[in-house]
């Protein structure tokens, strides 16, 4: 629930942040800075999501067994 209070939390601050006032250097770094969190947190999410697929679920090559032809 952290990460996703933060994500709402950064999309309030990109909403908000061009009416702020900051000088226009200014306001393209903390534009990149909080892209920068966003990125890291979509990895975060990614590497969850990875970790609660069961990895038995990995279905091994089915052989059948089949008699050789004589």
């Amino acid at each position: 629930m952290r990460k996703e209070k933060t994500l709402f939390i950064l999309a309030i601050w990109i909403i908000f942040l061009p009416f702020l006032g900051f000088p226009n250097s200014w306001r393209k770094i903390l534009f990149m800075l909080t892209g920068i969190c966003i990125f890291y947190l979509a990895y975060l999410f990614y590497k969850q999501n990875k970790a609660r697929i069961p990895k038995e679920n990995i279905m091994e090559s089915f052989v059948d067994n089949i008699a050789p032809r004589v």
